[in-house]
């Protein structure tokens, strides 16, 4: 009885582990990804991203908003895969010389350290991909916003995507269409559109990602009537009609560096800097009522913001047997 009970568990594990792996074949997505991945591969793999993160953001406290933003960068293009990370190499042209992420996308340095110091750890475990988004939970945690569980498990692209990284990701004079339009593309629905939009309660963004704002909104020299005149008066001393493009600039000016609503608060008094965050106020009742909604209760705001961040992190993951554990975040490895 005891060895028939045993050939029944070992037959049913075959079979498990077999139809988890057609699953994952016949999936895009593979094979679900869960928080506690790497507890027995590379236990320590949390606590290194954080500290690593905790250094950067000691010495740059603007790389938090830099982290946050990579890991969205590389999943509305190919899905989670860090495939943003990657650098060209032969014919292969990298998401970093894209329209939106040229000469401002950053923190490539910071995955680098904790990659180097993952590989030393527990070597080819922990993928780049989950490095990215762990460093944004983390980043977003630093700043006085809200924690989650990171779900883990993604692997590492072969590949980028340039053509993807202008097509998917919304510009920053984007209409509100477009903007659900790309989150649609991606799964998300107009409450994740406004939850993470909120990201933008720390960072900075370029004089050139608003310029038509203060100057020539609709091709007829006036500015934009959605935009607060005193704010945009102020805005234009250090944002001129032409030149400083990389000028820098809060992109919510009462509380910069603290990951709170007031980025909401802003909106409520034409104070959102980029034209794809007014809009979220001035284009749809229903984005209108969340903005209020979201303005008035900051706990719901950190809430929906964390389960968004998951589904975010979600979209198309590469899980085993597809993709790679990179050894080097920013090349593949040679096969």
């Amino acid at each position: 009885m005891a060895s028939t009970r045993c050939l029944f568990t070992i037959l049913l594990g075959i079979t498990t582990y077999w139809t988890l792996f057609s699953l994952s074949l016949g999936n895009p997505g593979g094979l679900f990804l869960f928080p506690q991945f790497y507890d027995h591969t590379c236990p320590q793999a949390p606590a290194i991203v954080k500290s690593i993160v905790e250094m950067a953001y000691a010495k740059d406290p603007r790389m938090a908003a830099s982290l946050l933003r990579l890991h969205f960068h590389d999943c509305f293009v190919k899905g989670c895969d860090a495939s943003v990370l990657l650098d060209t190499s032969g014919t292969m042209v990298s998401e970093k010389r894209s329209n939106p992420n040229k000469d401002s996308l950053r923190g490539f340095e910071v995955i680098d350290e904790i990659k180097y110091a993952l590989e030393n750890e527990c070597p080819q475990t922990v993928s780049c991909a989950d490095i990215v988004a762990l460093a944004a939970r983390d980043s977003t945690v630093l700043t006085g916003g809200p924690s989650w569980e990171v779900p883990l498990g993604r692997r590492d692209s072969l590949d980028a995507s340039v053509q993807g990284s202008n097509n998917n990701l919304p510009a920053p004079n984007s209409t509100l269409s477009s903007i659900i339009t790309k989150f649609k593309l991606q799964g998300l629905d107009i409450v994740d559109v406004v939850a993470l939009s909120g990201a933008h309660t720390i960072g900075d963004t370029r004089c050139a990602s608003f310029r038509q704002r203060l100057y020539n909104q609709s091709g007829n020299g006036i500015p934009d009537f959605s935009l607060n005149p005193a704010y945009a008066a102020g805005l234009r001393t250090k944002c001129p009609s032409s030149g400083g493009d990389q000028n820098l600039f809060f992109l919510d000016l009462v509380t910069p560096f603290k990951f709170d609503n007031q980025y909401f608060k802003n909106l409520l008094v034409y104070n959102g800097i980029l034209n794809s965050d007014e809009v979220l106020f001035t284009q749809s009742a229903q984005t209108m009522e969340l903005v209020k909604l979201y303005a008035e209760n900051n706990e719901l705001f950190f809430e929906q913001f964390a389960k968004s961040m998951v589904k975010m992190g979600n979209i198309s993951p590469l899980t085993w047997p597809m993709g790679e554990i990179r050894k080097n975040c920013r090349r593949v490895n040679h096969h």
